[in-house]
């Protein structure tokens, strides 16, 4: 009897190495977007603590125009900080959601295929059971054949 052999073998072994592939790219893209909202977290705690900062000089009226230019440049700066950030976590958002997007359609091909290979592989024994079941006929119907000549039944 042949060994079971699955003509798409070559292609399901491709859609894994890819389905893999695609799940450490989106692993990747995960975590990248990850450290990129904990860097949002850390500009909008420094905005934070800096409108504090200049809430206390205000409220014990300790402010010269120096600090007050001082403090304008810094929430300046934060708030171009925090609004880069935003962009860059959209964009991450967005490529995140398109590698998602493969790997989901990787993953159905997989399937496809793998449901593809238990159906020819069931097929497969489905038609070995049927030739050992056509042998085994064949051998009782000349046993029965050669115990009739003799006047025997076995």
């Amino acid at each position: 009897m042949k060994k079971f052999k699955f003509q798409l073998d070559t292609l399901l072994k491709v859609t894994c190495i890819k389905k893999n592939q695609a799940e450490l790219k989106f692993a990747e893209i995960s975590r990248k977007l990850a450290d990129q909202q904990h860097d949002l977290m850390v500009f909008l705690e420094d905005m934070q603590r800096g409108q504090q900062d200049y809430d206390r000089l205000i409220a014990v009226k300790r402010i010269n125009i120096g600090t007050l230019m001082t403090y304008n440049s810094f929430f300046s700066w934060k708030r171009s900080q925090i609004e880069k950030q935003q962009q860059e976590i959209l964009q991450t958002k967005a490529e995140r959601q398109k590698r998602l997007e493969l790997l989901v359609e990787i993953m159905h091909k997989l399937k496809s295929i793998e449901q593809l290979r238990e159906k020819r592989l069931q097929q497969y024994k489905d038609q070995i059971i049927f030739e050992e079941q056509k042998l085994l006929d064949e051998i009782g119907l000349q046993l029965y054949m050669r115990g009739s000549g003799r006047g025997e039944h076995v």
